[in-house]
């Protein structure tokens, strides 16, 4: 059995009604400015998300090839990056996000980002409890959230460059201490006394460690902090984010055919699944890295924690907000017929919840090894339930349960 790790992060936690404030417009208002009302290009993003994440759940497997397995390929990592880049989205909508809340507001929006880590961390360990192939990415959200809570107060620069040393430098230590973890010496797996299992799993040794995964958060902070609606600053931002896709995966093809010994260096993992590493440079297929070569720092695969995996994948998570803010406030006719995707970003946890739900229920074992038509009907299902659901309610159920447990910070002075 295989351990998929494509998995969303917390929606919005200001969701609203999909649909309900129509921002969209024919063309930018004067001063270059896109529609002042919500966001809802983020929410648009967020429903890509997660159709990717049941692409790589419950997909046919990539190695099958094709169009269809490509696009499958596609949405492995790179979903579960733009879910962690739009987590840090989130926390600047608590926390304020052009400028930070300060006083017994700031207090209180400390508080709701706390009490939601610790439901995400209790919610993540139920839910890995169920048995399911999944990784479940709940709980080292939850971490997630504690984590960057302290840079809240940043600016847009100092968080941007907080992010691109986080993945500049975290991976590297990441892989260091890979290096010196005690393992089994069987099968590669890394041990440690089991009260510590927990942490370390969140820390170092999971399918998201947070060592490496912080850094999208923290840049999804520093982009929630830009003034949005301006149209120079989409244009910007989607620049940005095709520079950094191409340096990263670009890099990473460089650096592999510069360095000939690498690949058969990354082909020897004990992680292979026996694929060409040729493709290391953004696909899985060869496998995943195991912390025992310094050529595994060369390749931008999803889910190699390297820096150059960590660009590449910001970049694309930073392309795609840019499209979908351009895209739905550009063209009304686009914003209608995406409002069913939208709705389905604006409860995105329930969808993971249900998407959890289906496959402990459909009893797949193996993912990702589905059919097309299992994908088609993971996507349909959920969309018409956020459809029908969003025409009566604000927010998604498990988004409301969220939203009142968080209710008792509000008695923070």
């Amino acid at each position: 059995m295989t351990q998929n790790t494509d998995d969303p992060a917390l929606t919005s936690p200001t969701s609203t009604r999909a649909g309900a404030t129509d921002t969209a417009a024919a063309a930018d208002p004067p001063g270059g400015r896109a529609p002042t009302g919500r966001l809802i290009g983020v929410d648009l993003a967020r429903g890509l998300a997660v159709y990717g994440m049941f692409a790589a759940h419950v997909g046919p497997n990539p190695s099958e090839g094709g169009a269809t397995g490509f696009l499958m390929e596609l949405a492995h990592g790179r979903a579960s990056a733009l879910f962690a880049f739009l987590a840090g989205f989130s926390i600047m909508l608590i926390m304020g996000r052009r400028s930070p809340k300060t006083g017994r507001a700031g207090r209180q929006a400390v508080a709701k980002v706390v009490i939601r880590a610790l439901v995400l961390l209790v919610l993540g360990t139920a839910l890995t409890m169920t048995g399911t192939s999944v990784e479940v990415i709940l709980a080292f959200y939850g971490l997630y959230f504690l984590l960057v809570l302290p840079l809240y107060q940043l600016s847009a620069r100092s968080l941007a460059i907080t992010a691109g040393a986080g993945a500049l430098v975290l991976p590297q230590v990441l892989y260091g201490i890979k290096r010196v973890l005690p393992a089994d010496g069987a099968d590669g797996v890394w041990a440690w006394p089991s009260n510590a299992d927990g942490i370390v799993s969140l820390l170092f040794t999971g399918g998201y460690p947070a060592l490496a995964w912080i850094p999208f958060v923290i840049a999804g902070m520093a982009v929630a902090r830009l003034d949005l609606p301006a149209s120079a600053v989409r244009i910007r931002l989607a620049v940005t984010g095709v520079c950094l896709t191409v340096l990263g995966y670009g890099g990473s093809w460089l650096a592999l055919h510069l360095f000939p010994k690498a690949i058969p260096a990354i082909s020897a993992s004990r992680w292979s699944n026996g694929g060409s590493a040729t493709s290391a440079w953004w696909s899985n297929a060869w496998g995943y890295p195991d912390g025992h070569t310094p050529a595994e720092l060369l390749v931008a695969s999803p889910h190699s924690e390297t820096t150059l995996s960590i660009i590449a994948n910001t970049g694309v998570a930073i392309t795609v907000l840019a499209l979908c803010l351009t895209a739905v406030d550009a063209f009304p006719r686009f914003h209608r017929l995406v409002r069913p995707v939208i709705a389905v970003g604006t409860m995105s946890l329930t969808a993971y919840v249900l998407h959890i739900a289906g496959i402990r229920l459909l009893g797949i074992d193996e993912l990702p090894s589905s059919t097309l038509r299992m994908l088609l009907g993971f996507i349909v299902a959920v969309t018409l339930f956020a459809a029908l659901w969003s025409r009566g309610f604000r927010r998604g159920p498990l988004e409301w349960v969220l939203g009142k447990a968080t209710e008792p910070a509000e008695l923070v002075r």
